[in-house]
């Protein structure tokens, strides 16, 4: 927790200095304090890194891609000259990720989760699956993660800008 606190504060400074009166100053603080509400509630003073990563790109600016090969790349093991996902490592993202809706009380059932691994894994002989094989999973919005491009699409609304005039 100390060093992600660390990190995000160094974030949020660095962002302060790029867009001046837009991030609040205790901006650190709040994200902090959703990332141990999210991935620490027993308070150890532990979240993992990789879940903290994963949560604060699903909450970035990023197109869906982006965040999409930054999930592949938080959880890929690495294999020879290609990393991949296994089935473990696709159940860890997948109930880390459940942890931003189960936050507002929107939580999946475990055996949802088990149905997208199925999904994801279809077919597929191997122990693990390549990134393009995530990514078009990814792009079917599988039910376990709808909420993610659902998100985004909202995010992206509230930059448009009509000019249209009613009397």
């Amino acid at each position: 927790v100390q060093q992600i606190s660390g990190m995000l504060t160094i974030l949020f400074q660095r962002t302060r200095l790029e867009k001046p009166g837009q991030i609040d100053p205790r901006a650190a603080e709040f994200t902090l304090s959703l990332l141990a509400a999210m991935y620490d509630r027993s308070g150890t003073g532990y979240i993992k890194t990789r879940s903290a990563a994963a949560a604060l790109s699903a909450h970035s600016g990023d197109t869906l891609l982006a965040k999409y090969r930054a999930f592949f790349r938080f959880y890929a093991v690495p294999g020879g000259n290609v990393a991949s996902i296994t089935r473990s490592a696709l159940r860890s993202l997948l109930t880390d990720l459940n942890q931003i809706p189960a936050i507002v009380g929107e939580s999946c059932t475990p055996s949802c989760v088990e149905i997208a691994i199925h999904s994801c894994f279809h077919g597929v002989l191997n122990s693990a699956i390549v990134e393009e094989k995530f990514l078009s999973w990814l792009r079917s919005e599988p039910a376990v993660l709808l909420w993610l491009p659902t998100y985004y699409r909202l995010s992206v609304t509230e930059m448009v800008s009509h000019q249209a005039r009613c009397r």
